[in-house]
């Protein structure tokens, strides 16, 4: 199976010059994680939801974006796909033919045909056990700076009792985000500081007013924008099949239990893909 046949072929992507405004709204309404940047319809750049989320005060496409991007051939099969993102450590990649944008594809793609492909093998070697798992009624807002430090795209929900409730993902807090422009002052001083005959009292000082739009998550309980449907997956349960779950529910990660619903660990659609390497 080649990059072709799995890829998204009519791709969504933003140009540069461009504001973040504009992606922004391009990823809500199309529930998208990233999107490639061009200019003349050449790739010049991938600007994704965690570059948004770690510079919340840019506003240019051009400054938040990954210059240079990793990019694939729709000729390459899927296990060299698979084999980029394992070694890159990324999620998604641009397919380009000939210096020209023509395709798309993600993990989820490649997640997409290990569903059909029926691997039986158990997924107990994919787990990660060393997890980030938040409480139910942490505000987003703290989710999101949590999430932002462990470096994760997703994260089990669990509750009191320590049984996982929910899953939370980034495009949940891409959705419960919302932009506030501010007005900052700044105070510059004519004075200098190496200057002793310069007193406080008679410095000159200027002040300077500026706009600032940042991307903010509100403070309510991460409980109210979990997704709370989805299936848990135990530690015997077949590669294909965890493949199938990811792809009905369309996430990225799984919670793996025990018999009583205690979180034991997570499965990644990113660590699925190790299989066909």
């Amino acid at each position: 199976m080649n990059v072709k046949d799995v890829m998204t072929r009519d791709v969504v992507f933003v140009e540069v010059p461009g504001s973040r405004d504009t992606a922004l709204k391009i990823m809500k309404e199309t529930g998208i994680t990233s999107v490639p940047v061009v200019k003349n319809r050449t790739l010049v750049g991938i600007l994704t939801r965690g570059d948004i989320f770690r510079n919340p005060e840019e506003d240019q496409i051009a400054l938040l974006m990954t210059r240079q991007p990793v990019f694939v051939s729709p000729m390459a099969t899927i296990e060299d796909a698979a084999r980029i993102f394992i070694e890159k450590a990324i999620r998604r990649m641009p397919v380009v033919d000939d210096s020209q944008l023509v395709g798309f594809i993600t993990v989820t793609d490649i997640v997409s045909a290990i569903a059909e492909m029926d691997i039986k093998t158990p997924v107990d070697n994919f787990i990660i056990r060393e997890i980030v798992a938040v409480w139910e009624m942490t505000p987003i807002d703290v989710v999101g700076e949590i999430m932002k430090l462990a470096n994760a795209e997703a994260s089990p929900v669990i509750d009191s009792t320590n049984r996982v409730v929910g899953i939370v993902t980034e495009g949940a807090l891409l959705k419960a985000s919302k932009i506030e422009d501010t007005i900052e002052r700044a105070d510059l001083s004519a004075g200098s500081d190496e200057d002793a005959w310069t007193w406080e009292a008679v410095r000159d000082t200027m002040s300077f007013y500026y706009g600032v739009s940042r991307v903010e998550l509100p403070s309510s309980p991460v409980k109210d924008i979990m997704m709370a449907e989805y299936e848990s997956i135990f530690h015997k349960t077949g590669i294909s099949e965890c493949a199938r779950q990811m792809r009905r529910f369309d996430v990225e990660l799984l919670p793996v239990v025990t018999a009583d619903e205690k979180l034991e660990g997570i499965i990644k659609d990113s660590d699925l893909v190790k299989v066909l390497i």
